[in-house]
This record gives C-alpha cells, sequence and structure tokens, in this order.
C-alpha cells in the first residue's frame, strides 16, 4: 500500500487533476491562481510565465518583503542585470541584514518582470523585514535556522549548532524524491520539471501537481519543522484576502514557494491570523537592491534556498534549442580558451554519448550528470582536474549582478562607487590578482583605496605575495568581491561619508582604545599605507604612551617590525616619517638594553618565541636609519654588541645562542674561526645534548641558508658529524626530534649534498690540484681560475662588455680605428682580481 505523498510524487510530471478542495492553480473557478514554485528554477520560471500569459491576472503578488515595492519599478531599468538581490539591514545594527536573492531564471524575476512589462501591478507580500530582522539569534535556532527553503538569506551566524536543527527540517524535494525511487533530488527535479518540453500542455497542469504533493506533505508533516512559516503564511494571506478585494477574487496571481501553497489556500479567518501577527517584535529597517553572485546562489555557500549549478540552471533557462548541444559547445570554448586540444569532433562525441547514458539510465534528456560524465571521457581523457575549471567557470558561473545607479544607496556607499569609476577598479566576483606600481597615481589611489576599505573591514582585497622585487613601490593585492561586503560597507557607515573620512574616524578610535603596543604600530603602519594623514597624529600619540608605559620586551620586538616597515613607506607615499622614526629608535633602544636580561633562563617554547623576536628586530634594525646627532651605525653596533652578549651566555637558551652566532656570522661580524670555537664550545662532550642539539638549531636550522653553510663549510660539518656521532644512546632518542626538525627543513638538493660529504668524510676526494692559494678558513682552496674564466662570455653579454682580446696577439693586431686604451681584463669585467 503506497502513501498518499508517493502517490503525488509518483505522478507529479503527469498533472493530475487534484483531490477535492485541495487543487491550487484554478484558472476558471473562483479564487486566486496560486503558482507554487522552485525558488531559483528555471523549469518553474518558464511555468510561470506561461501561466501568467494564459490567464493575464489584474495584479501580481510575489513572495518576498513588502519593503521593497518601492523598489519595483528599479527592475525594468535597463541597467539592471540579474543575479541581483533585496538587502535589507537594521538602521540601528546595519550587520542585522537579509538578502532575498533573484536570478535571470527565479520564478520571482520572471514574474516581477512580467508584470512590469503588462503595465500590472505587483507587490510583496511575505513577512515584512521590519519583523524578520527583528528576531532574536535564540528565535532563528528555536525555528532550527536562519535560512529557510522559502526565506531570505541571513547574515551567518556563530550557532555551532544550527546545522544539525536544521537538519531537523524536512526538505520537500527530499522527501517527494525519495517517495518517487529516486536518491538525488536534483535529478528528480530535473525529470520531472526542467527536461520537460510543456509546449502543448496546460499551462496550469504543472502547478496543480506540485501544490498537490506539497498539500500531501503538508498532512503528513504538519509544518515539516519551519515553525516561523506559518507565521509567514498568515501575513501572507492578509495580504492576499486585500488584493482579491480590490482586484477581484479571480484576477490575481500569487508567485510563492510550493511550500506555501497549502498554507495560503487553508481555511481560516482574518481574526485568526492576525492573532498570529500580533506582538511580532519590529526594528527599523532600510532596504535595496546590490548586486548578486551565482557562486552566492550556490547551496554549498550556505544559502538554504541555493541550488548546486546556477550556471547550468541559467544556461537551461536562457537555451533557446538544443540545451545540451549548446551546453557541451560551451564547454568546449572554454577548454579551447586555456590551450586545451578540443575539436567539433570531441563535442559531437560528447553529445552522443550524453545522449547514450540519459537512454541507458531511463532518463527523458540528458542532465548535468550525463553531459559531466560524457565531458570528462571525451574532452577531459578521464582526469577530473580539468573538470575542476569547468564547475567553477561555468556550472556554477562567476557572474556578479548589476544595479542601477538609482537604487538607493548609503553616503559611503556612493562614495565607494565613485572611487571605483574613477580610479577604474571595477568589482568582479572572479578572484584575479592585481599588480600595482605606486609610482604612477592611478595605480597609488588603488593602493590607498584598498588599504582604507581593510582598515575599515570591507576584504575587497588582501595583500598577496609579489612575483619579484622587494621595493616599496610594488604591491600585489587578490581581488574577489562578494556580495555580503554591501552588509560590511553599511555597517561602516558609521564612521563617516566618505572611505576617506570613514577610515581616518576608525583608525582614530581605533588607536584610543587600543591597549597593545603592537597593535598601535600596526596600526600606525596602516595609516601609512592608508595615506591617513589627519589620523596620524592620533595614532603617534597613543603610540608614544603606549611605547613609554609598556616594558615587556617582548611587546616591544612584537612593535618594532611594523615601525621600520613603516618608515620605508615614507619614501615612495611622501609621508613624514620624522615622529615614527624617534619612537622606533627609542623602541630599539629599550630592546637592546632588555632583551639579554629577557632571554635567560627560558624553557623550550619561550626560547622558540624569543627566536622568532630576535630574527624580526634584526630585520627591522636593518632598515632602521641612524638617529640625528648619533654617528653613524651606532645602533647597528650597539645590536652586534647584544648579539656578541647573547651567542656568549652560558645561561641563554642554546636556540637562541646558535641564532644570535649565526646572524653575527652572516652579517661579517664574527669571524670564521670565531663561529667555529662557539660551534665547539657548544657541542663539547659536557654539553647536554639536548642543549646542543638546541644550538645546532638555532645555528643552521631553518630554511635560513643553514645547509648551504654546511656545504660549503667542512670544519663546521665535521663538527656537527663528530658531536652526533658521539652522542650517547640514552640521549640520542631525545635529540633526534630537534635534529629532523632542523634538517628537514633543508632543500632536498642540500640534503643530498651533505650526505654525500659526510658519507665522503672529511678526506675523501682530497683538495683539488690545481687549487694553489688559501682561501677562507673552512672554505678549502683558493680562486680555480678556469671555473671562473667560464661565466664571462655571459656576463659579457649581458653587460655588453667589450669583446675578449687574443691574448697572443701584440699591438700589432689591434684595431687601428680604436682609441681607447683599456687595460681592464676579462676577469676585471667579472669583479675579480688576479
Amino acid at each position: 500500500m503506497t502513501t498518499p505523498v508517493q502517490d503525488t510524487a509518483a505522478s507529479a510530471g503527469t498533472a493530475p487533476a487534484g483531490r477535492a478542495g485541495a487543487t491550487p492553480a484554478r484558472p476558471g473557478g473562483s479564487g486566486p491562481l496560486l503558482l507554487g514554485v522552485r525558488h531559483h528554477g528555471p523549469g518553474s520560471a518558464r511555468a510561470v510565465r506561461a501561466a501568467l500569459d494564459a490567464a493575464a491576472p489584474s495584479a501580481v503578488l510575489i513572495e518576498g518583503p513588502p519593503e521593497g515595492d518601492a523598489l519595483v519599478p528599479l527592475a525594468g531599468d535597463p541597467q539592471m542585470r540579474p543575479p541581483v538581490a533585496l538587502l535589507a539591514h537594521a538602521v540601528d545594527d546595519p550587520g542585522r541584514a537579509a538578502f532575498w536573492p533573484l536570478a535571470e531564471f527565479s520564478p520571482e524575476w520572471v514574474a516581477l518582470r512580467w508584470a512590469l512589462a503588462h503595465d500590472v501591478p505587483v507587490r510583496f507580500i511575505d513577512l515584512p523585514a521590519t519583523h524578520s530582522l527583528a528576531f532574536t539569534d535564540a528565535d532563528r535556532n528555536a525555528d532550527g535556522g536562519t535560512a529557510s527553503e522559502t526565506g531570505p538569506e541571513t547574515e551567518p551566524g556563530a550557532d555551532p549548532h544550527a546545522p544539525a536543527r536544521a537538519a531537523l527540517r524536512i526538505d520537500p524535494l527530499a522527501v517527494l524524491a525519495e517517495a518517487a525511487g529516486y536518491d538525488d533530488a536534483e535529478r528528480w527535479w530535473e525529470d520531472v520539471v526542467e527536461h520537460r518540453d510543456g509546449a502543448d500542455e496546460d499551462p496550469f497542469a504543472p502547478f496543480a501537481a506540485v501544490g498537490e504533493a506539497m498539500t500531501a506533505l503538508r498532512e503528513a508533516y504538519g509544518d515539516g519543522g519551519h515553525h516561523r512559516d506559518l507565521i509567514r503564511e498568515a501575513y501572507m494571506r492578509i495580504q492576499l484576502r486585500a488584493a482579491r478585494r480590490e482586484f477581484g477574487d479571480d484576477r490575481v496571481a500569487v508567485v510563492c514557494g510550493a511550500w506555501h501553497v497549502p498554507g495560503l489556500g487553508a481555511k481560516t479567518t482574518a481574526t485568526a491570523d492576525r492573532a498570529l501577527l500580533r506582538g511580532l517584535p519590529k526594528v527599523r529597517s532600510e532596504m535595496t537592491w546590490v548586486p548578486w553572485t551565482h557562486q552566492r546562489l550556490a547551496r554549498h555557500s550556505g544559502y538554504g534556498a541555493g541550488i548546486d549549478s546556477p550556471g547550468w540552471y541559467g544556461h537551461l533557462f536562457g537555451a533557446p534549442d538544443r540545451p545540451v548541444e549548446r551546453w557541451l559547445t560551451k564547454v568546449a570554448g572554454l577548454l579551447r580558451e586555456e590551450d586545451q586540444p578540443i575539436s567539433s569532433a570531441h563535442v559531437i562525441e560528447a553529445v552522443r554519448l550524453a545522449e547514450t547514458l540519459a537512454t541507458m539510465r531511463g532518463r527523458p534528456l540528458a542532465g548535468l550528470t550525463e553531459t559531466t560524465d560524457a565531458i570528462r571521457a571525451v574532452m577531459c581523457d578521464g582526469s577530473d582536474v580539468p573538470l575542476a575549471l569547468i564547475r567553477d567557470r561555468l556550472i556554477v558561473g562567476d557572474v556578479l549582478g548589476e544595479v542601477p545607479d538609482a537604487a538607493p544607496a548609503a553616503p559611503l556607499q556612493r562614495d565607494l562607487i565613485r572611487l571605483q569609476r574613477s580610479l577604474r577598479l571595477k568589482p568582479e566576483a572572479l578572484e584575479r590578482e592585481l599588480e600595482l606600481d605606486l609610482r604612477k597615481e592611478t595605480d597609488a589611489g588603488r593602493s590607498r583605496m584598498l588599504h582604507r576599505l581593510r582598515l575599515l573591514g570591507i576584504g575587497w582585497g588582501e595583500p598577496a605575495a609579489g612575483r619579484g622585487g622587494t621595493g616599496t613601490f610594488r604591491e600585489s593585492w587578490r581581488l574577489r568581491w562578494e556580495p555580503e561586503l554591501y552588509v560590511r560597507v553599511a555597517e561602516a557607515g558609521v564612521w563617516g561619508t566618505t572611505v576617506l573620512s570613514a577610515a581616518t574616524a576608525k583608525a582614530e578610535s581605533t588607536a584610543l582604545e587600543a591597549t597593545a603596543l603592537a597593535d598601535v604600530t600596526a596600526l600606525a603602519e596602516q595609516c601609512l599605507l592608508a595615506e591617513l594623514t589627519d589620523a596620524l597624529p592620533v595614532v603617534m600619540n597613543a603610540l608614544a604612551d603606549r611605547a613609554a608605559l609598556d616594558a615587556d620586551v617582548a611587546h616591544l620586538a612584537q612593535a618594532l617590525p611594523a615601525l621600520a616597515r613603516s618608515l620605508r613607506y615614507g619614501d615612495v607615499r611622501s609621508t613624514d616619517t620624522v615622529a615614527l622614526g624617534d619612537v622606533a629608535a627609542g623602541l630599539a633602544e629599550r630592546i637592546c638594553v632588555g632583551l639579554p636580561p629577557a632571554c635567560a633562563a627560558l624553557d623550550a617554547d619561550g626560547a622558540a618565541e624569543m627566536r622568532g623576536h630576535l630574527d624580526s628586530v634584526h630585520t627591522a634594525i636593518g632598515l632602521l636609519p641612524d638617529a640625528p646627532g648619533r654617528p653613524a651605525g651606532d645602533l647597528s653596533g650597539r645590536w652586534g654588541a647584544v648579539l656578541r652578549k647573547l651567542a656568549a651566555r652560558d645561561t641563554v637558551p642554546g636556540l637562541i645562542r646558535g641564532r644570535s652566532a649565526r646572524l653575527l656570522l652572516d652579517d661579517g661580524r664574527l669571524p670564521e674561526d670565531e663561529a667555529a670555537r662557539l660551534m665547539g664550545l657548544a657541542l663539547s662532550p659536557g654539553a647536554p645534548p639536548a642543549d646542543a642539539a638546541a644550538w645546532i638549531e638555532g645555528f643552521v636550522g631553518g630554511a635560513s641558508g643553514g645547509g648551504m653553510l654546511l656545504v660549503h663549510d667542512e670544519r663546521l660539518l665535521g663538527l656537527v658529524d663528530a658531536w652526533l656521532t658521539g652522542v650517547p644512546d640514552g640521549s640520542f632518542t631525545d635529540v633526534l626530534p630537534l635534529l629532523r626538525r632542523t634538517f628537514s627543513a633543508y632543500e632536498p638538493g642540500v640534503r643530498r649534498t651533505l650526505g654525500e660529504l659526510v658519507r665522503r668524510g672529511p678526506a675523501g676526494g682530497g683538495a683539488r690540484t690545481d687549487r694553489t692559494e688559501a682561501a677562507s678558513p673552512g672554505f678549502g682552496a683558493g680562486l680555480d681560475e678556469t671555473r671562473a674564466d667560464a661565466v664571462l662570455p655571459v656576463l659579457r653579454l649581458l653587460l655588453g662588455g667589450p669583446a675578449p682580446q687574443d691574448p697572443r696577439s701584440g699591438p700589432e693586431h689591434a684595431n687601428a680605428n680604436d682609441d681607447t686604451n683599456d687595460d681592464t681584463s676579462d676577469n676585471d669585467l667579472a669583479g675579480v682580481a688576479r
């Protein structure tokens, strides 16, 4: 025996006449025309257009917030290009916002454009945003989540249990698909709705079938866990009664989610509906149109009414005929743009395979599954790698909608639009890289805008690693515009009406509220990057106050690198950084005094953290200029003395002692003999193995070139080898993790070379017989002139040097027209003296 749900699901595609009193679409009888749809369903959109053409109603009611009625005329503006969304946000709390997205293939959008084209009144009849935005998080969680299949998409909350609660709510399409014997709701919907031609059938029959199926579901499951839908449906019934009185009982068409059709057709009284609405919370709200993207229409974005393949559905809606052939042609074009060898023969074979698969699987038409399988087999040689590109660019799509200039917008939003146009930086849904040359006025303006937006929390762009060069006049950004950024712009509107004034006010407020010195220095760096000259005095005062009160060396070390970088930006951005330089010099002096005591008696974790501070301070001091009135190199000399003190103190952890010695060696302040002596002391038999391993990690660990140092200085490598072979068996397992961490950071080629050197031994291979001069200790014999001369032809081509002279030729062989007498030898060209 089958259930009513199974009966209706099995016959949903055959348009049954419907059970008595439950038929939702009654074009010839009394009552409104209820068109139950699937949101963002192209089949529903085509059916709605056909039904409206056949019924020609006097008014169209659409599920959506009534505040959008004033924005309806903008939908007919030539500049309006879906996907778009109605954005509502609370005036006093812009972060509390909700979206009602509409795509070109959304039934609501089709109904809206049909009404505008036929000069028919159109109204939104869902629960007003002033109420839906006022519901607290507890109210949303009690309803099983924030985004229902028929409701708005709200800003993501922080409730970790929301997905579990949402799982308790039924998915109408999944239930019907399961009842019809399908394990995939999308496939069932495609077979029943999307793949139907519908040209010769009754335009109202699909809605009768879907309405009967939803009626059976509501009878079996009640509200299905969508508790607030009862309130929404009560409000929609009140609006429907008003429209029937105004336009006539059978002259009104309603386009709503299919789940609501039984609720709108329910026999209730106006008094009972008003009772459900009594006492609802309210907030003052504003609404506008904003661009939307196919990425945000996709279900995986978190949108409850989303679909898996917006690009595919848009293709099905827009293709006039032969959708499979046209789709595979699009795919071939995309792959050709990526330099894939795809011919028309591939398209023909893929079409044949897709149609064959559809026949074997009993489907009326090849769907997305069949076309994807055919693409993988024919065009991608069985690989899923190109399919990722096809999914991102076509199946989901990277379409970004547009809204007209006349759409309501906050002053900050309008200023941002003006900047985007003047700087020729258009928002795009597809992520892209942007290279900026700050010496160019336009690029400098783009950099200022992006840095100001980041300070305001509007993450349109994120700094990225550049393709080359370390100069301060180049910047690399990774840009991607998301619809949620419109909410961030609305939130940032409390700081000002322009991007500059808002960023300035936000920076000043943040400086006054910041308690950590590192936060203030990072803010100072942001202000310099964003050229917020009015905010800098406030930030600098706060920075001076925090620096004077903070005695923690770790905090000072965290703050100094940002100040050093900021001083560099003053050159290219023409910013006065004198005050910043004074603060940075003061911080550096205090670090030099306080660092040695702070490094004593640290545990392993504390030593690892302090090593990071040591590296960052060393880099920062290398960038800082000398303070006025001090001799040249004074600060650098003081820092070198601090490093020598750290390298020689036994109370300092081995990790920091080894790192200090390495920094001195790299700067040329520590002779090789002294470095070898320090390593010998650290690796002596009397040193604890764990401390010795930590010294090695500090000296040659990480990706700082320590491996190459051991490769080229076999004396240091011999010390490490001798110590390692002498570690007692009981201590070897303790030091092994440290050693693995040290040497695993080396490049594979460096590790292989070190292994060969250790296997050969210190006497293996001997020295080269053609090296006669002694070089620096530990670096083998002197210059191999034969090998050095081999690079000269390449250098001559690169530098444009003179052609080489034959050493056997005398003056009589010289060019008579050459008046110059250049005594520079080939080795002089390479910078090598013989």
